[in-house]
């Protein structure tokens, strides 16, 4: 009997220091991610999504975000390093390489340029003559996922830095670790200056501009949220919530034509994932064991977009329930009355006429 407990206490003190070590060794120091325990969503399921025409089907892999210029050419970037784009005809054409596999958010600039969004490089003008770098970093900070961009018809450059310490790669560990490492930024093209407008967000996403350009509301994906932040008026400088306690992480965001913006929310929510963003300890192992960091990344299947009114009002959502046709959508665009999907799970871009 003695054995068998002298066995036993040996085996608890083995356990007891991994377990310690593997704390002490983890990759992040996370703190529990809190969730919204309820939607704000006044909609049911419709899978409309699921009617989407699929457009480049088959030579687009993973293409993040869509935009499109005044003579109606529909550019976006891929995970293979290409720039394409759609010409109104309905032919495609590989326009610029520029490598990599970092390629996110994607603007026509005013003056005949696209601004990209590289996550490892930053950002990036790029044109017939070439590309060029903007920017890497912003107050002697690197940016480590610059994700997504706007352009002011000042010429201003508004864009986003995910996480200063993770990068694109290793997204999941931000998730994890759930704390605040994003940044809303501004590039300044007449002083090539770029300063940070907030820091401290939970993983900075999508940005958009105002119809009047009176303010910029920025998407904040591991706090199921939404932030606006004045550039004019009274209330200058300041920061409000725009609409919070999402069903879905909010990834790219767009404004309508109608001064209405376009949401894309990740399906970020399951049983099993809620458990881990809510245990600090169990985030701490997954984040050791690659095999476990693999199996932990989400996997609930469906898309969701929604289109908000700009008090933060929810007016219409589309969705595909099931992940059938449309899974892991990441921006939405309209133009001429038709929804312009990106994603990074199908290798097309979806069209679907709205409602």
């Amino acid at each position: 009997m003695a054995r068998l407990f002298l066995l036993a206490t040996a085996a608890l003190a083995s356990v007891l220091s991994l377990l310690l070590q593997v704390l002490l060794q983890s990759p992040i120091s996370p703190l529990p991610l809190s969730l919204p325990s309820s939607s704000t969503l006044p909609f049911p399921p419709n899978n409309l999504l699921q009617g989407v025409d699929k457009l480049g089907e088959g030579i687009l892999e993973g293409p993040e975000d869509v935009s499109v210029d005044s003579e109606g050419t529909l550019y976006t970037a891929t995970r293979d390093g290409w720039i394409r784009r759609m010409h109104p005809n309905g032919s495609w054409e590989e326009w610029k390489l520029l490598g990599g596999a970092a390629l996110l958010g994607i603007s026509v600039s005013a003056p005949g340029y696209l601004l990209i969004c590289d996550a490892d490089k930053g950002l990036l003008k790029v044109g017939e003559e070439g590309v060029t770098t903007l920017a890497t970093e912003a107050d002697g900070i690197k940016f480590r996922l610059t994700d997504d961009v706007v352009e002011a018809s000042d010429g201003s450059v508004y864009f986003t830095d995910g996480s200063s310490k993770f990068g694109l790669h290793d997204w999941i560990l931000d998730l994890l670790e759930a704390k605040p490492h994003g940044r809303l930024l501004k590039y300044d093209p007449f002083t090539g200056k770029t300063c940070a407008l907030l820091d401290a967000l939970y993983f900075a996403n999508g940005v958009a501009l105002s119809q009047g350009e009176d303010f910029l509301v920025v998407c904040e994906t591991w706090r199921f949220r939404c932030l606006k932040y004045w550039l004019k008026g009274d209330q200058q400088g300041e920061v409000e919530v725009f609409i919070d306690n999402l069903p879905g992480g909010p990834d790219n965001i767009n404004l309508a034509p109608d001064g209405s913006f376009w949401i894309a929310l990740l399906q970020l929510r399951s049983t099993r994932l809620d458990l881990i963003y809510r245990s600090s300890i169990a985030k701490r192992i997954i984040a050791s064991f690659p095999t476990l960091l693999a199996i932990s990344k989400p996997t609930v299947k469906g898309a969701m977009v929604i289109k908000v009114a700009t008090d933060g009002r929810i007016t219409q959502m589309l969705d595909d329930s099931s992940g059938r046709v449309m899974s892991f959508v990441t921006s939405a665009m309209e133009f001429r009355g038709n929804l312009y999907l990106g994603n990074l799970a199908m290798d097309f871009i979806g069209k679907v006429a709205l409602p």
